[in-house]
């Protein structure tokens, strides 16, 4: 009879042992998966800061402000090198050929006002022909030239920094396939007319790395 309550309560000590490891065991379960939603959320979010921190707006505008290209560069856009160098190489040529010729008709013009003959002969063959007056009119049109090929250039480098910068900015957005433009209808109240409204939106990648904290 005492052997029957002994081995009862050895079982019934048994049973409540193993619930009790049971219960621990999910706990610390729980709480394993609770730290590892955890850290991944924070290895998420460190993730996301650290891309929008490799690229970095000042960087880039002060990269294409000295090298034309070296802030997309720095954006990764390389693709859009080239055609920085297509507008400035274009308007730099265009300077310098303007102001070859200007340079010309301007010592054409000195030619022409002196009183010594024989300097008619050191005017270039294209101009030789022209009256002063005609040579004077090309004179100041090439040099009115290189003004605009001059703000040409300047514009261009400006427009190459602003890109950069931009992109720098834009890589801090998200730009994934969530972001859309949607189409929904609406109503203008000024002219009491049914109409189209868009929407786009855009969203930072830094919030959405946190909206998956739990």
């Amino acid at each position: 009879m005492h052997i029957n309550k002994l081995i009862a309560l050895v079982l019934f000590g048994a049973c409540q042992f193993s619930c009790l490891q049971i219960l621990c065991q999910k706990k610390t379960d729980t709480v394993i998966v609770s730290s590892a939603i955890t850290d991944t959320s924070k290895k998420n979010l460190l993730a996301q800061d650290t891309e929008a921190k490799k690229f970095n707006p000042r960087k880039a505008t002060f990269r294409s402000a000295i090298i034309p290209g070296w802030g997309q560069a720095y954006n990764k856009k390389y693709w859009k090198i080239p055609i920085i160098y297509a507008a400035l190489g274009t308007t730099g040529g265009i300077f310098f050929y303007n102001l070859t010729i200007y340079k010309l008709l301007k010592q054409a013009v000195i030619y022409k006002s002196d009183t010594i003959p024989g300097n008619d002969a050191l005017i270039d063959p294209r101009f030789i022909n022209l009256s002063l007056e005609s040579i004077r009119t090309y004179r100041n049109n090439y040099r009115q030239n290189i003004d605009y090929s001059v703000l040409f250039f300047l514009i261009f480098w400006g427009l190459n920094v602003v890109d950069a910068t931009v992109d720098a900015h834009l890589k801090s957005f998200d730009v994934g396939n969530d972001l859309g433009l949607k189409i929904k209808p609406g109503y203008n109240y000024v002219t009491h007319t049914p109409g189209i409204t868009f929407l786009l939106s855009l969203r930072e990648k830094r919030s959405k790395a946190l909206s998956s904290v739990p």
